[in-house]
Parts: C-alpha cells; structure tokens; sequence
C-alpha cells in the first residue's frame, strides 16, 4: 500500500524560478560577482529561484526587455519610462537618492573646463544609457559644446578607453566609477556632475503572478533589516532600497526623450 501510495502521490511542484535582467553597466563577470549573491539572498527570502541575466551591451539588453524576455529586470530610469509603456514592466523597489552622470577624464589630464572639450570625440556606455550618456550629451549640447559620441557597450569600457587615452573623456556614474578597483579609480578625476534623477527601477513583467510580486517586493525591501541583507546591497555600490510606484518616474518622463520610439524588436 505504501509503496501504491509512492506512486499515485502527485510529484511535488518545482520552485518557482524567475530570470532576473541586469542592466550591462559592467562587464558579464563583474556584475556576476556582485548580483548573484544578492539574488540567491533575495530568492531565498521570497521562494522563488532567481536566475540572473545580463546581455552583451546594453542595446541588446534594450531589445530584450522590449521582448519581454526579463520576468524581472533592473533598468535605468529613461529603460523604465518606455517599457513600463510596452510591454508593462511595473516598478517593485529604487535606491533611494538621485541618479547623476559624471563626465570623466584621465587624472593627470590638462582638461580642467569642460569647454576645453568643444569639437571632442567622447565615450559613452549607449545611446540611451540615462545618466552616463543622455544626460551628459543633454547637459554638453545646453552648454554649447559641440562633439562626437562613440559608444563603447558599458561604463567599464568607457573608464577603460578614457585611462588608456583613447578618448579625452567619457560618461559614467557615481555608483560605477566608486566601484572600480582603487587603482583604476585613481587613474580617473570627474569634470562634470549632472543634475540628479529617480534612479533605477527594479521592475516585473506583468506575467509574473501579483502574489510572487508581492513577495519579491517585501523580500527586496526587508533587506536592509539585517547586517547580511545590508552588506549586499552595500556591495552594489547602493543606498537603501525602498517601495517604488510607476509616478517616482515622472521626472524622467518630463524631459521628453524619445530615444527608443523606434527600437526594433530584434537586432538587424
């Protein structure tokens, strides 16, 4: 009978897992390093399994969520602004404090004016990487300052680039420049800062099951409730984590940026 029982016993569900999108800032394995173990924590605290991915620049990781492909995904502010339109990401959680672009240089550099950098060809992560690279073209084009953009896939290649003197500067933020190594962060010195904006979004697909929802939220925002959560979140290079809702964008929304209207669903 017991054995009877073995067999016709239902097989127990598998755990819910989920992929979880990261925006390409940096490199694969640098993002690994730091990521996985806050997903692990964080999957472990809301019962679910939570895979990370990234993609290879951030364009790709742009087509990506335009497909939907993310169940859930940690994107820039301007990336939430359109596809919270299609296909719906909804926002969970943001760092508190606002998001600001650095337009780096080399340390030892003579460039001390940013108007020194008229007719400059400069590095930046992508076309639509927010703080890094449209709010510094944004804040150069206000000042009158003509230049070249070339864009390099992440903010590591763009701090890459600029200490090896490819190009005499190029964007950023605060939160990837401070994660570098102290020795090639010494390599680099901030010329400009920009105005600040709602950070990043971490955000659901409307796929996912409001209950799971709910549940990765209240693990996300419980987080700085311990010493292990916390140091997690410290190792990202980020404040505290708290409740976000569609309208903390609406600052982002204002500047009226249209950079992704056309953006193909799959690359050409």
């Amino acid at each position: 009978m017991l054995l009877l029982a073995l067999l016709v016993a239902p097989l127990a569900a598998p755990a819910t897992e989920l992929s979880f999108g990261i925006v390409p800032q940096q490199s694969a394995s640098t993002l690994a390093r730091v990521w996985v173990p806050l997903l692990e924590a964080l999957g472990a605290r809301a019962g679910v399994a939570l895979r990370f991915e990234t993609a290879a620049d951030i364009p790709t990781f742009e087509r990506r969520l335009a497909q939907g492909e993310y169940d859930l995904a940690y994107m820039n502010p301007y990336h939430y602004t359109v596809f919270a339109r299609d296909p719906g990401y909804r926002a969970l959680a943001r760092a508190e404090g606002r998001l600001r672009g650095v337009l780096v240089v080399r340390a030892d550099s003579p460039l001390r004016e940013v108007e020194s950098l008229q007719g400059a060809t400069l590095a930046f992560p992508a076309p639509a990487a927010f703080a890094a690279s449209v709010l510094i073209r944004a804040e150069l084009a206000q000042r009158g300052i003509t230049f070249t953009p070339r864009y390099v896939a992440s903010h590591d290649s763009v701090y890459r680039t600029v200490s090896v003197g490819l190009y005499p500067a190029g964007g950023g933020v605060v939160r990837t420049l401070e994660a570098l190594a102290p020795q090639r962060r010494a390599e680099l010195r901030v010329l400009m800062t920009t105005e600040g904006y709602t950070r990043h979004a971490f955000a659901s697909h409307p796929r996912v099951a409001p209950e799971v929802v709910a549940r990765v939220r209240e693990a996300m925002l419980g987080l700085a409730a311990d010493a292990e959560g916390r140091a997690l979140i410290e190792t990202l290079g980020m404040p505290r984590l708290v409740a976000a809702e569609d309208g903390d964008w609406d600052d982002v929304r204002a500047l009226g940026i249209d950079l992704l209207d056309d953006l193909p669903a799959e690359a050409p």
